[in-house]
């Protein structure tokens, strides 16, 4: 959760003790009151959650989602990806991911109390993003040494998310709009909006080139006999390409509508009729 927390002397309590909305969280039946969020960290916090949360391998995420490892902790991540069920109540364990944002008023003893918290509970990765001084991001693994990844870096968690997250995406709208973006293309299949643009310019240039080849049908056709009737038109229309090609072939030996029809009516179906009740 966000803000400074106060520690509060009396319990000890235990997670069912609290609802749902109660600003606080446990730790070791000890509970912690988080107090709403600035501007800064509020922000931060809609964009980074709009870049995880879009990633193509994430099924499920959330602000401030209260996870219990066991009924004497309750602990919150700013953000949590994965293992956020579309249910009521405490979440059972810890996230995969968990990012926690730390602007003015950190309280360091409370957050690496957090650190270590989700790390035991199962959480693989804590990202911690410093608001304060040069922007960074402090990278929590079990049994790992702390790593920093600075702007221009990118940082990775395999297995729980399938394209790397830009440092600035956790905190600035615009690179957070790029990477979700780029997020959900491929959600929808396509590796980035160059293959977007790429398959616009394919298929503008197919249906040029089917209409090119329409329209020098029609106009060979008329030269060759004249006017042609709207309904023969309006199935010329319908032919493919392969039938399109056969009647430019075809019409060297036309001389009348007559032929243009006789051959229309061998190799075009006519559209089922239907009769008024």
């Amino acid at each position: 959760m966000s803000g400074k927390p106060h520690h509060h002397t009396t319990g000890p309590f235990r997670a069912e003790q609290l609802r749902c909305g109660d600003p606080y969280e446990l730790d070791d039946g000890h509970l912690i009151e988080c107090l709403p969020s600035g501007g800064r960290h509020a922000k931060a916090n809609l964009s980074g959650g709009f870049a995880l949360e879009s990633d193509p391998a994430v099924e499920s995420a959330g602000f401030d989602p209260g996870f219990t490892p066991d009924e004497e902790n309750l602990r919150a991540p700013d953000i949590a990806v994965g293992n956020v069920p579309d249910a009521p109540g405490w979440i059972s364990g810890a996230p995969p991911l968990a990012v926690e944002y730390a602007d003015v008023g950190q309280d360091e003893r409370d957050l690496q109390k957090k650190i270590r918290t989700l790390l035991g509970a199962g959480t693989r990765y804590v990202w911690v993003v410093r608001l304060t001084g040069p922007r960074r991001v402090e990278v929590y693994e079990p049994h790992a040494s702390r790593s920093l990844a600075y702007p221009g870096q990118q940082l990775k968690a395999p297995g729980i998310l399938a394209n790397p997250v830009p440092v600035e995406a956790l905190y600035d709208p615009e690179a957070a709009h790029e990477t979700a973006l780029r997020n959900l293309l491929q959600r929808r299949g396509y590796a980035d909006l160059d293959a977007v643009r790429e398959e616009g310019w394919e298929k503008g240039r197919e249906k040029g080139r089917e209409e090119g080849e329409l329209g020098l049908v029609l106009h060979l056709l008329r030269r060759a006999i004249g006017q042609i009737p709207e309904s023969d038109s309006q199935r010329i229309r319908r032919l493919g390409r392969d039938e399109l090609a056969a009647l430019a072939e075809a019409l060297s030996d036309f001389r009348a509508t007559s032929n243009l029809t006789a051959w229309l009516e061998r190799h075009v179906q006519c559209p089922p009729t239907h009769s008024p009740h």
